[in-house]
C-alpha cells in the first residue's frame, strides 16, 4: 500500500520566529525558508524537524501551500512529489513544470471571477488608503493574477477585522459565493471560489489512485482552509495551538 501525505507548510511544518514557542532562545531551531534577500524568516522546532524526518521514511510528501512559486523556491526542504501552490491555483509536476491539464481548467474558468476579484479589490484598496499600516498585494504567478492578500503592520487579526467586516463580508461577490475570504494571523486573503486546496488535492488523489489502487492518505494543516482537503484523506494531522486545532476545541 502506497502512503501519501498532503502537507501544508507555513504554521504546520515551520513558522516565523515570533510563533516559535521559545523564540530566538531555542538553540534547536533550524531555518526552513527565507526572504527574497536570503534572510531566514521561517523556522522548524525540534519536533517539526523530527516530523519531517519521520515522514520522509514512509510517505510520498505533497506540499499543499498558499505560497507562490517564488516563495516556495525559498523553502529549503527537498520535496520530490507534485506541489500545490497559490492555495490550489497551480499544480507543479515532479519536474517542477506546470501541470498543463490543471492549468488549462483554471485558465478556462478564471476570467469570470477575475473581474469580480478586481471589483472587490478596488473597494479594499480605497478603504486601506484611508488608514495607515495596511499592505495590499495582488498575487501574480506564472503571469496570472490569482487572488489578493492584505497584511497590517500591527501583525494581528484584530487590525484586519474592521476591513473584513465592513468591506469584504458586505461585498456582493462575497455574499453570492463567487469569492471567499480567509483570515489567519496577519494574512487576510480574498480568492475566487474555484481556487482552493480541496479541488487540487482531489485531482491529485484521483491521479495517484490510477497508479496505486491501494492508497493510504494523510492530510496535515493548521488553518480553516486546510480542513476541506484534509477531510478527503484517510487521516488528518493538526498541529497543536493552531487556528484549526483551536476551532475544533482540542483543549481541556
Amino acid at each position: 500500500m502506497q502512503s501519501y501525505i498532503f502537507l501544508d507548510l507555513d504554521d504546520t511544518l515551520f513558522q516565523t520566529l515570533r510563533k516559535c514557542p521559545l523564540g530566538a532562545d531555542d538553540p534547536k531551531l533550524q531555518a526552513r525558508a527565507c526572504l527574497a534577500d536570503g534572510t531566514a524568516n521561517s523556522y522548524a522546532t525540534h519536533k517539526q524537524q523530527w516530523l519531517w524526518q519521520w515522514l520522509e521514511q514512509g510517505f510520498k510528501i505533497v506540499a499543499v501551500t498558499g505560497r507562490d512559486s517564488f516563495a516556495f523556491n525559498r523553502v529549503t526542504l527537498p520535496f520530490q512529489e507534485e506541489v500545490v501552490l497559490n492555495h490550489g491555483a497551480v499544480i507543479l509536476n515532479k519536474q517542477r513544470t506546470i501541470n498543463q491539464t490543471w492549468m488549462a481548467g483554471m485558465i478556462k474558468n478564471l476570467p469570470v471571477y477575475h473581474e469580480k476579484l478586481l471589483d472587490l479589490w478596488q473597494a479594499i484598496v480605497a478603504y486601506c488608503h484611508q488608514y495607515t499600516g495596511f499592505k495590499t498585494r495582488l498575487v501574480e504567478d506564472f503571469d496570472i493574477t490569482w487572488y489578493g492578500v492584505i497584511k497590517h503592520s500591527a501583525g494581528t487579526e484584530i487590525a484586519l477585522t474592521p476591513l473584513l467586516n465592513d468591506i469584504i463580508k458586505q461585498h456582493p461577490h462575497i455574499q453570492d459565493g463567487s469569492l471567499y475570504w480567509h483570515l489567519n494571523g496577519n494574512n487576510l486573503a480574498v480568492l475566487p471560489k474555484i481556487i482552493n486546496k480541496e479541488n487540487a488535492v482531489s485531482y491529485l488523489m484521483s491521479e495517484y489512485k490510477k497508479q496505486h489502487p491501494n492508497l493510504l492518505t494523510f492530510g496535515a494543516g493548521d488553518s480553516h482552509t486546510d480542513a476541506a482537503f484534509m477531510s478527503l484523506c484517510d487521516y488528518a494531522l493538526i498541529p497543536k495551538n493552531t487556528q484549526l486545532f483551536n476551532t475544533l476545541a482540542f483543549t481541556k
